[in-house]
């Protein structure tokens, strides 16, 4: 029994090791490529913060001089996809969230000008979490009216 116990442990810490906000210039190659095929990063944008909540392959919630972004790949349904980006200039409102309960990540609440909404999650310690949101919003603020 205990040694299953340290490979839950040691399981569990890997996982959550991987589940961090980092620097849009610390994602590898393959990541970048990753996302542009996913049409949420053109050639000559620049992430600027990342969080996944899974692995990057699967999961990925950033904005970059030009957007805001987040994706989900379901491996086993592909129903359950959820690709979402919205332009600074097409987003009226930035709503943040941070006490989503004890099963969800705080987000910020994205919505656009024809009215739909996605989410941007992020987790980490209270300070990351809001630096991530502040910088975000200032993002926006800055590049909202920039053709």
């Amino acid at each position: 029994m205990k040694v299953f116990q340290k490979l839950f442990l040691i399981s569990f810490l890997l996982l959550n090791a991987c589940n961090h906000i980092e620097p849009g210039k610390q994602l590898s190659e393959l990541d970048i490529e990753r996302i542009q095929k996913l049409n949420l990063l053109d050639k000559d944008e620049t992430i600027y913060k990342f969080y996944s909540e899974f692995k990057n392959k699967v999961s990925g919630n950033f904005f970059t001089d030009k957007r805001l972004a987040k994706y989900w790949i379901d491996e086993k349904n592909k129903a359950k996809n959820e690709i979402s980006s919205a332009f600074y200039q097409d987003i009226i409102s930035i709503d943040t969230v941070y006490d989503a309960g004890t099963t969800y990540c705080p987000y910020m609440l994205i919505t656009k000008k024809d009215k739909s909404q996605f989410k941007v999650c992020v987790e980490g310690k209270r300070k990351e979490i809001k630096d991530f949101f502040e910088d975000a919003i200032n993002k926006w603020k800055e590049r909202k009216n920039v053709n």
